[in-house]
């Protein structure tokens, strides 16, 4: 026992509970594998980390693989793949091994790194070597080393990633990290601009503070000064005590405007003068307070028609658009269909302890749907999905109507080739892309504008307006 006492000596510091052949056995494996640039961890059945490779030390900080141990695995690489009922957790638990993942690496004040997985079960029975306990290995590799993304599902801030549109999203992402100027989201309602806009918020130097998000079209235009700002008692009729606004409430951290192309005018000027002086005041109060915060904002509307038509102040849009980001369809990023599926079923199985898998045939009709509500509209089909199955396997029958009947999208696209677009706004190609996209809408749900409106991820005045617009309105078919 002398030459293992002696080598002990010469390793970090190693976890009490561990036999001394188990901290030995480990060390040596450690080290063979850190000279390949692995890291990994080791798992028990309850996914809680029993040893953590020193490697992470070299990653993350000094001192962090000892303060894992007996941390819950989701506590370094997310939920979104280690939580309850998460994908990743779910093949371990099968007996299935996994390779070629992405993840975010991240645990307290560590900046977030970006690596690729391997998990599997370890695979034999107790040995003098190898603990009881220990029934899962996630090997960690970081993603630079293969380039930064490649064509496998990656899980990045509760988001899935494989069409190279979104891998250059969070591309840009991962280099906005020391950032901290504003941002503006646009795209379509259902697209995943908020997720975005956490993963920004989770990979900036604000990670630590709050993520406040407003939705500037749901909050009347009279409350939404208070609800911004904040105001004192008696600022107004029914002001019985002081609020704290969402600029107080995300001190610190991020502040997220969602539909900034509809907040009124008069607070868009307000804004405007907070983000030009540092400076807010709550309504009803002349005691000026440090805005404190990082502006995201996002927006479903066509930026530059929202500018032409004065909907939007160019001077606020140059403030916040200082990293523009434009998140694409599905119908336009579909390698990102099959995953966003598989992960959305997970998601809802977990909830209510169910297990159900996609039939191939299923898969090839999500593939072939236009989406036109998106991610929403996908992630509303597989809870449909899971609450009409009738056995494990979700079979092309159990989705709705509209998905089953793909060539309803089709010829309501061709009925858009006659809208005539409006001088001097949008270009033909963009009108007639909006156009189908709401008459397949339409013609889905039958003409009912509730529902259309629903799946679009839009409100129903909201709707009508762009049907106007788009001379929409007398297209129903007879």
């Amino acid at each position: 026992m002398t030459d293992h006492a002696t080598e002990l000596t010469c390793m970090p510091e190693s976890e009490p509970s561990l036999s001394e052949d188990t901290q030995i056995a480990l060390y040596g494996v450690t080290h063979v594998l850190a000279s390949v640039g692995r890291a990994f961890v080791c798992l028990d059945d309850a996914f809680r980390i029993v040893h953590a490779s020193y490697l992470l030390d070299g990653l993350m900080g000094s001192g962090i693989s000892s303060m894992l141990a007996g941390r819950g695995v989701e506590d370094l690489l997310g939920t979104s793949v280690f939580g309850p009922g998460a994908p990743l957790r779910r093949a371990l638990l099968e007996g299935q091994k996994r390779e070629g993942w992405r993840a975010t690496l991240q645990f307290g004040e560590s900046k977030p790194r970006l690596v690729s997985i391997t998990a599997a079960p370890i695979l034999g029975g107790e040995s003098n070597i190898c603990d009881a306990r220990m029934k899962y290995v996630v090997l960690l590799r970081p993603a630079e080393e293969e380039g930064i993304w490649s064509n496998a599902a990656t899980f990045v801030s509760n988001a899935v990633v494989c069409s190279p549109a979104m891998q250059r999203i969070f591309g840009l992402v991962e280099a906005l990290q020391h950032s901290e100027a504003p941002v503006l989201i646009t795209g379509e309602s259902g697209t995943g601009k908020e997720v975005v806009a956490r993963a920004i918020h989770e990979s900036s130097p604000r990670s630590n503070g709050p993520f406040i998000a407003v939705n500037c079209s749901a909050v009347p235009a009279d409350l939404l000064e208070s609800e911004l700002f904040g105001h004192v008692c008696g600022a107004f009729t029914g002001a019985v005590r002081d609020r704290v606004g969402r600029f107080e409430l995300a001190a610190g951290g991020t502040l997220f405007l969602d539909e900034i192309g509809d907040m009124p005018p008069l607070q868009q000027v307000k804004l405007l003068r907070v983000l030009q002086g540092g400076h807010y005041e709550r309504v009803g109060e002349s005691v000026p307070r440090v805005a404190d915060v990082r502006i995201i904002a996002a927006t479903n509307a066509e930026i530059r028609l929202a500018l032409r038509q004065g909907r939007l102040r160019e001077d606020l849009y140059y403030r916040l658009c200082v990293v523009p980001i434009e998140v694409p369809p599905l119908r336009q990023r579909r390698e990102d269909i099959a995953p966003l599926a598989a992960y959305l079923l997970d998601r809802v199985t977990s909830q209510h302890g169910l297990i159900r898998r996609i039939s191939p045939q299923a898969t090839r009709l999500l593939m072939e749907y236009s989406w036109p509500g998106n991610v929403r509209e996908l992630a509303n089909v597989m809870e449909y999905a899971v609450a009409v199955a009738k056995i494990e396997t979700i079979l092309p029958e159990d989705f709705p109507d509209e998905i089953r009947a793909p060539q309803r999208a089709t010829s309501a696209g061709a009925a858009a080739q006659d809208v005539a677009p409006e001088p001097g706004s949008l270009s033909n190609t963009s009108l007639l892309q909006e156009s189908e996209r709401l008459l397949a809408a339409l013609d889905a749900h039958h003409w009912s504008r509730s529902e259309a409106a629903q799946a679009l991820g839009l409100s129903r005045s909201t709707l009508w307006r762009k049907m106007r617009e788009l001379h929409l309105a007398d297209r129903r078919k007879p």
